[in-house]
């Protein structure tokens, strides 16, 4: 059991974290009954600084007469799976209940044990619809079914709640099983075309503007692949991909965290789509259909601007900044560089993105303000932006301060900005689907670097010295492996 210690108390302020009205009227430490210091929640103008790991468990555990912010119980829920595993967390929380809480005991009057099964679940509900993947252990799927049986047991009426909540995580278990099937049939079909390619390459002489001639609606079909990427990315896989592997001298210690193949599916979406781009460009020989696909691709990615789909927009203009791309300074020449160069604007890295992240605040905006048009509550953002700014959220603060407590100010910050990605994951694309043109961008060959270094180079001839140089190699490159 925790109380609380007196301490000069101070009144919210607006924006501070909510907290109940014992630490309001007590104080600013939790400390338990035996006074040890060293199990304590520290908070520091009324927001939740730092603490224990015992303690913050302990302060996720409902009472009869409290239940956690849900804030709060995000963030922890969040970030501490750097310092134990979800399973163990489980566990844990579990103890808390049954040995703290009396849950299922005899010294717990009826009424109350009802209240606090109630509350239980509750938690479990949040942690089971905002953490679905964590139960992909069965461990935890153990632990899962051990104490809601303990809640039905205490009130039967709960059984219903409970069977709703096991078909709920079952049913978002399987959604994500069924993406990950599909995702990876559609990555052995785009590599058994390219694979088709390099036996037989006149079988290939569609472009992308055969396939689909609108740029806007291939912005739109780009939105649909966006979405259901990151829909499907758990909001822990950030936090996981910090985790850096710790050997000690029998084990390995939180290494069966590091889960995130979705995140990495994403990243290599970006990828993906920069080199189709640049493959597009680079497979002709005739300069005027390169000019034309480079203006092409400039419409899409001003149509996923106005979208806001700013992810898209980046792998395009990421593939038309490849070398290969930009060294074909005659095909560029036949194009209308108006467009391209406000979009270059649009995307400019100086001042750490200045413009962008001004671009993608009033998109944000526009998503809040947004009333029935689905269209206008699309955020995408630049992932690997994004991804950068909590990497380095994460390495410039301290998991730990120096007292040995962690530092919970570290767990709201990137909660704040994982709770952003939470808002634009959740929209669903109100655009209708062209199959042949989604089959194409997921499924068409794509040419590696030096595959479209030789390309550009048979179609505007190398000019210097280490242009010439690297053809050559090259073409020798690719003489000794059609042998």
């Amino acid at each position: 059991m925790l109380k609380f210690v007196s301490k000069t108390p101070s009144p919210l302020k607006p924006g501070q974290q909510p907290w109940d009205q014992n630490k309001q009227k007590y104080g600013m430490y939790i400390l338990d009954l035996n006074q040890n210091y060293d199990n304590a929640l520290v908070y520091q103008d009324g927001n939740l600084n730092s603490g224990t790991l015992e303690a913050f468990v302990q302060h996720m555990v409902p009472t009869v007469d409290y239940y956690p912010d849900r804030t709060y119980l995000f963030a922890f829920l969040l970030n501490s799976r750097l310092f134990i595993k979800p399973h163990q967390l489980l566990h844990d929380v579990c103890q808390v209940c049954i040995r703290q809480q009396k849950l299922g005991s005899p010294e717990m009057d009826r009424e109350s044990s009802k209240k606090f099964s109630l509350k239980l679940l509750q938690l479990l509900i949040e942690w089971t619809e905002t953490f679905p993947y964590d139960f992909r252990d069965e461990r935890m799927m153990r632990h899962l079914r051990d104490i809601t049986q303990k809640c039905v047991a205490v009130d039967q009426s709960l059984r219903k709640t409970v069977g709703q909540l096991m078909q709920a995580l079952i049913r978002k278990l399987a959604t994500l099983e069924k993406y990950e099937d599909v995702l990876s049939r559609v990555n052995s079909a785009a590599t058994e075309r390219m694979h088709s390619l390099r036996t037989n390459p006149a079988a290939f002489q569609t472009n992308i503007i055969d396939v689909c001639p609108s740029a806007y609606v291939l912005a739109q079909q780009l939105t649909h692949i966006e979405l259901e990427r990151l829909a499907n990315i758990g909001p822990e896989e950030f936090v996981q991909s910090f985790i850096k592997e710790e050997k000690n001298d029998t084990t390995v210690r939180l290494l069966d965290l590091k889960r995130t193949k979705n995140l990495e599916a994403y990243v290599e979406w970006f990828n993906r789509l920069s080199y189709l781009v640049a493959t597009e460009v680079c497979m002709h020989i005739k300069k005027k259909h390169r000019a034309k696909l480079i203006e092409y691709f400039i419409d899409v990615a001003r149509e996923c601007y106005n979208i806001g789909n700013f992810n898209s927009l980046m792998a395009i203009m990421s593939g038309l900044n490849l070398s290969p791309v930009t060294r074909l300074k005659k095909t560029w020449g036949k194009v209308n560089m108006d467009k391209f160069e406000i979009l270059e604007h649009q995307m400019d890295p100086t001042g750490n993105f200045t413009t962008y992240r001004q671009s993608l605040r009033a998109a944000m905006q526009r998503a809040l303000g947004a009333q029935d048009g689905a269209c206008d509550k699309i955020v995408i953002p630049f992932f690997s932006l994004f991804v950068k700014d909590l990497y380095f959220l994460n390495e410039g603060c301290m998991n730990k301060l120096a007292n040995g407590y962690i530092n919970f100010q570290k767990f709201w910050q990137t909660a704040k900005q994982v709770t952003e990605f939470m808002t634009w994951k959740q929209v669903e694309c109100p655009y209708p689907r062209d199959r042949q043109g989604l089959n194409y961008l997921l499924t068409a060959p794509v040419f590696s670097e030096n595959s479209l270094y030789l390309a550009s180079y048979e179609s505007e001839g190398p000019e210097t010295n280490y242009e010439r140089d690297q053809y050559k190699t090259l073409k020798l490159q690719c003489n000794a492996a059609n042998k």
